[in-house]
């Protein structure tokens, strides 16, 4: 069969995972040769605006295979983030190129920030896009013909693929040996990289913890570890409140004003978050692991389970690559 070849774009101030997370992806993707050997599926290449080397934002420099103006014909076509995008310079050369060459790619992908080397071409107009949701407000207000979805991890919309910030690039990686391979090379590849094979869309890019530990502040500041490591507590506003020595209505009034949401929809916010962890990497059923993260009843952990994240939870379980067949 013949190799499919992957361009991965290199430019001065590109973010390193960004490049190599795909690479070694598309790279640990073996066939069987019919004697006895497994040969690469794909021809990986990474394509610079020169033909010398190129830094990345942490420092390490990157030798390019050959320059955007010899490149050959290629199949997928990746935009890798970074900062040296938002260059002015940078960004009208990378978008020149993709303009006058996408007709003769099959499909388009950016990581992260990528999509900052793309959008000025036009092609993404109406399109569904997403990327790293520090950046995503801004890419809205510079390209507002641009259906921007800050949640998403990575997002289909034509033969143009965007995905969220750095790991983001794995899994649309795996996506996109899936649609070439099937799923079982993807998930081989990803039990080689020791990743999820999926982590279902809707999931946002950052975990609760995180996003409510940037928001917390003086007596809050602990709250959120606290939580996390009390959750078979109970944890009811009254022991919040007196674990911040607040009253209360004052706890409650100072805590929606922190977080923007009530104490009872943070722990369970907090609960889900632990049980999505859990339900990926550990055998325990359901129902006890309903149990280890507080909620009284395997009934009540489905509901809320669905709701917050739009799947069952052993539809969400079926998903995770060690335990797929």
């Amino acid at each position: 069969m013949k190799r499919r070849r992957v361009g991965l774009l290199g430019y001065d101030g590109v973010m390193a995972l960004d490049v190599a997370g795909p690479a070694d992806a598309f790279t640990s993707v073996m066939e069987d040769s019919g004697e006895g050997t497994r040969t690469p599926s794909y021809d990986v290449m990474i394509l610079g605006l020169g033909k010398g080397p190129f830094s990345t934002e942490s420092g390490l420099l990157f030798r390019p295979h050959m320059s955007l103006s010899d490149a050959p014909q290629i199949d997928t076509l990746i935009v890798p983030g970074g900062m040296g995008l938002r260059r002015p310079a940078t960004q009208a050369a990378v978008a020149r190129w993709v303009k006058s060459h996408h007709a003769r790619i099959r499909r388009i992908a950016s990581v992260c920030t990528g999509i900052y080397g793309i959008a000025p071409t036009g092609l993404l107009d109406g399109r569904h896009v997403t990327t790293h949701w520090r950046h995503a407000k801004d890419l809205a207000a510079k390209f507002p013909r641009l259906i921007v979805e800050p949640d998403a991890l990575y997002l289909r919309d034509g033969g143009f693929y965007t995905c969220a910030g750095v790991t983001a690039g794995i899994d649309l990686a795996l996506a996109l040996i899936e649609e070439d391979h099937g799923p079982k090379a993807a998930l081989e590849v990803a039990r080689e990289l020791v990743v999820y094979l999926k982590r279902d869309g809707g999931q946002e890019q950052y975990s609760e913890p995180l996003q409510y530990q940037t928001q917390s502040a003086d007596r809050f500041s602990d709250l959120v570890a606290w939580v996390s490591s009390h959750m078979e507590e109970d944890l009811s506003v009254d022991t919040l409140a007196g674990r911040t020595h607040l009253c209360v209505r004052h706890f409650s009034r100072r805590f929606k004003k922190t977080f923007g949401t009530s104490p009872a929809t943070f722990v369970e916010e907090i609960r889900l978050a632990e049980a999505r962890r859990r339900l990926a990497t550990q055998s325990r059923s359901i129902d006890e692991i309903a149990g280890s993260v507080g909620f009284r009843s395997a009934d009540a952990f489905r509901r809320a389970f669905e709701r917050r994240f739009g799947i069952p939870p052993g539809r969400y379980r079926q998903n995770f690559s060690p335990r797929a067949e």
